[in-house]
């Protein structure tokens, strides 16, 4: 019997052939992979030398100094300047203000793309300006300099543009949030509307489960261990602690995802990876000071809200309800740093209610993404085209939303939408009122941030034997190169060290790369081994997830049996089961400004201009359903510009209206509704009048039979006989 040749042979050649172009493709990625990493770490050692300067993509100009002040700070304020192919800046716009966190890396993120908050403004042809600060803080600066710093930024900015167009829009990106929450509470008259993007204001928040970082101060024992690295760092205390502690939150991302991202798509990943890490790797410095204050008052003493911080030296409490501009809350469910939570819970631990908020004539607005991560908020360029957006092109609005609590939606628009030539792109935005209930809603409950209460009172026992026996000795030994020393074998900045030029074994790499480029051989798509290194990837990064699992539910279980137990709370003088704290109520001072300001809007029921009697009438109709639609706005300044009056008319004159207007309808609905006959006296102004209100009424979609009814109503109070119908 004769043997035919094997027939598995052919068959192999294929694969044989796969297996070359797998591996081919595998070595040239892994060389270029290091080629980026070596560059990454020369651009560390170039950003380093160069002072760490912003990593904007925008020019800009320095106009305050903050180092030059009577009480001077590490910080500047820096005029952004349009690229030359971006709409002119119009200075009779209202100014936009980027505050950046100074959360252990530099600033600029909120400014590093070109879709960013800064870029967004600047094509609208908004004058834009950036609070920047210098890696090095000045010798005895505290938190208080800064805020005094801001302070002067903020009426620098209110000097260059006239009142006409609104104060500044001011962005408090992350831990920015905080300090312009501080800023907009000690000096209400400087600031316009203010976003808090992914900003924590409510520490302790957070859901059961989840957000593992709100139980570190708890598991370390309190606040001692930032005075210990202060020390350590002979008075400063390093940024790239703060970052450690981020990359420690994800280690399937830190470890496995973003390196593995790199190498996978190299041909493509490289700007976009060198541009990030530049910001990344960029650590800068406080004073042992700040840092002491941030963490004792912050991060586990979680007295922002509580309104237990004072400024001057204990003279002046900052308190959250002497706000007076519109807040804005961005935040999102992915964000695993600032879950919602901790944006939004310092809501109902400074007002009762919704009338509360009403009662204290501010607006509240919140919006809530779906899925983008923390960074995300401030740097996608996602997010930047279609929140941020149309957040800026709600301003004006939003600067006279009537008082109350309210949640943004973006909806897209469609063709046959009404009042579509009122909407300012793809996207249309509505405000929906809420109350503070929804806000708790959110949360499942807060008995979880009972134990955060023991967690305070551990940490000052704790930061008070420290400050007694450890610290004096620790400061005793420490000195500037050893304080060096231990910032350059920080993890953070070894391996840009080490893989850089300043490695001869690495440095070799460049001219392999460079071949390597020239002969560049993909691997096909569907190339078998290709697909095995992708499902070996996702498994790798699915066990790194659940050892993040299974760490972070260890560290909760390990919180709250100690922070949870009635002895640890005996120990330290509170109730094992104390109550979170109801909230504040007003001051004396508070209460008799509110009595005065109500005696004198009494006074206006009968009196006032023909716009008034509108605003009113437009109020009373829409507040039976209370969501407020942009297009309706925006047809409203249409037709003050056809009648000249945006000229006599300005924009805080137009909130002072509103918020009068809105105060009367609900104090004393009857009696508004019959001013309405002094306020328009004559037949064809009361027509004219509903006949607008209907009009405006319909671009924001099919007009509800309640507001029909309420026009109705008015119509009648007005013996008017308008053409009321309704809008299908």
């Amino acid at each position: 019997m004769s043997l035919s040749p094997i027939p598995a042979l052919p068959s192999l050649m294929p694969m044989a052939a796969a297996v070359m172009e797998y591996w081919t493709d595998a070595w040239q990625r892994t060389i270029l992979t290091m080629d980026v990493l070596r560059e990454r770490g020369n651009l560390y050692e170039e950003h380093e030398a160069s002072g760490k300067p912003p990593v904007l993509v925008f020019d800009y100009e320095v106009i305050v100094d903050a180092r030059k002040l009577e009480r001077p700070a590490n910080y500047a304020l820096a005029a952004i300047k349009p690229p030359a192919d971006c709409v002119p800046t119009d200075p009779h716009k209202r100014p936009f203000v980027v505050i950046d966190p100074r959360a252990g890396h530099g600033p600029g993120i909120g400014g590093s793309k070109i879709d960013s908050e800064i870029g967004i403004a600047l094509k609208q042809g908004h004058p834009c300006y950036f609070v920047m600060f210098y890696p090095q803080p000045v010798d005895g600066q505290t938190i208080e300099c800064v805020t005094e710093a801001e302070r002067v930024f903020l009426a620098k900015v209110n000097e260059l543009h006239p009142n006409d167009a609104g104060k500044p829009f001011v962005i408090g990106n992350c831990q920015g949030g905080w300090a312009l929450m501080m800023l907009a509470a000690l000096s209400p008259e400087l600031v316009g509307p203010i976003l808090l993007a992914g900003s924590p204001i409510s520490y302790w928040s957070g859901v059961e489960g989840k957000y593992p970082m709100r139980y570190s101060g708890g598991l370390m024992g309190g606040t001692w261990a930032a005075s210990f690295a202060g020390d350590l760092g002979n008075g400063k205390f390093d940024g790239a602690y703060l970052v450690n502690n981020f990359e420690k939150l994800d280690p399937a991302n830190t470890l496995w995802n973003k390196p593995y991202a790199l190498y996978s798509k190299v041909d493509t990943e490289r700007q976009r990876f060198l541009d990030f890490e530049r910001w990344w790797g960029g650590h800068f410095l406080l004073n042992k000071e700040e840092m002491e204050w941030i963490s004792q008052n912050l991060f586990v003493g979680n007295r922002l809200a509580a309104g237990e911080i004072y400024h001057d030296e204990g003279k002046t409490q900052i308190n959250l309800r002497n706000i007076r501009s519109p807040i804005v809350v961005f935040a999102s469910w992915g964000d695993n740093i600032t879950p919602p939570q901790q944006a939004l819970n310092w809501i109902p631990d400074v007002y009762a209610d919704a009338d509360d908020i009403r009662e204290n004539e501010q607006t509240i607005v919140y919006f809530l993404h779906e899925h983008v991560g923390h960074l995300g908020i401030f740097v996608s360029a996602g997010v930047a085209n279609r929140e941020h957006t149309e957040l800026a092109c709600a301003l004006d609005l939003i600067d006279v939303l009537p008082p109350g609590l309210y949640e943004a939606i973006i909806t897209d628009t469609y063709p046959d939408m009404p009042g579509l030539e009122f909407a300012s792109g793809r996207y249309v935005i509505r405000f929906e009122p809420r109350e503070v209930a929804d806000i708790l809603a959110l949360d499942g409950g807060r008995q979880d941030e009972r134990p955060f209460e023991v967690v305070r009172r551990v940490a000052q026992v704790n930061q008070s034997l420290y400050d007694t026996f450890v610290s004096p000795m620790v400061r005793a030994l420490a000195t500037e190169n050893s304080a060096a020393m231990i910032r350059n074998l920080n993890s953070a900045r070894v391996d840009r060290h080490l893989i850089s030029d300043n490695n001869p074994f690495i440095k070799a790499i460049a001219p392999l790369a460079a071949q390597v480029r020239a002969q560049r051989k993909p691997v096909a798509p569907d190339n078998p081994l290709l697909k095995m290194e992708q499902q070996a990837s996702a498994m790798i990064a699915q066990s790194l997830d659940r050892y993040r699992d299974q760490r972070d539910a260890a560290s909760e279980k390990m919180f709250k049996a100690i922070y949870e137990s009635p002895l640890v709370a005996a120990m330290v003088g509170l109730k094992p089961a104390a109550e979170a704290g109801p909230a504040r109520g007003r001051t004396r001072e508070q209460v008799e400004l509110l009595a005065l300001k109500r005696a004198e809007r009494d006074t206006w029921y009968e009196r006032g201009s023909q716009e008034s009697g509108f605003l009113r009438l437009l109020i009373f109709v829409a507040s039976g359903v209370g969501v407020v639609d942009k297009r309706p706005f925006d047809g409203i300044r249409h037709l003050m510009r056809e009648r000249g009056l945006d000229k006599t008319i300005t924009l805080a004159q137009l909130k002072h209206a509103v918020n009068l207007q809105t105060y009367l309808v609900r104090q004393d609905e009857e009696r508004a509704l019959n001013g309405l006959q002094s306020l328009l006296p004559e037949a064809a102004q009361r027509k004219l009048a509903l006949e607008l209100a209907h009009q405006l009424l319909a671009m924001g979609g099919p007009i509800k039979d309640e507001k029909l009814q309420r026009l109705q109503r008015v119509a009648q109070i007005l013996k008017v006989e308008a053409p009321l119908r309704a809008v299908r």
